[in-house]
């Protein structure tokens, strides 16, 4: 699915039959408020690839393979911090579960505008971009 502004990133596809082992994430936080929803989420799986999710710019929605970054200060903005404490976080109950199916949709003028991962039973986390945001839903 190849973004105008961003290229093709990662296939990923090629998470099918991985389990995932590590789930980390962003977090904008500011006032001591966490965002609603993650800047980022990064797959790891068991073959200690890295898979990254996230939006871009233009309101597609960019896979890519890329370790996660450091957490850094924005300043009078607040912070955007990175770990592994994600709460009730979509992905959270499949960390050891095998990755069943991914399938992507795109439009030509956007590029991929969403991802569903799969797992076994029928789950499936929904990737998406709302209003510039990534959106994780089961």
């Amino acid at each position: 699915m190849n973004c105008p502004r961003h290229g093709a990133g990662t296939d990923p596809t090629r998470l099918v039959g991985r389990e995932i082992s590590r789930v980390v994430a962003s977090w904008h936080v500011c006032e001591g408020e966490r965002s609603e929803a993650p800047l980022d989420v990064w797959l790891i799986d068991s073959v200690g690839d890295s898979t990254r999710i996230t939006t871009g710019s233009d309101r597609c929605l960019i896979v890519e393979a890329a370790t996660p970054h450091e957490p850094y200060d924005l300043g009078e903005w607040g912070r955007v911090e990175v770990g592994e404490d994600l709460g009730d976080h979509p992905f959270l109950p499949h960390v050891g579960r095998t990755i069943a199916s991914v399938a992507e949709f795109a439009l030509p003028e956007q590029g991929r505008t969403h991802l569903e991962i799969g797992f076994p039973g029928g789950h499936r986390v929904r990737a998406d971009c709302y209003q510039g945001d990534l959106r994780l839903t089961r």
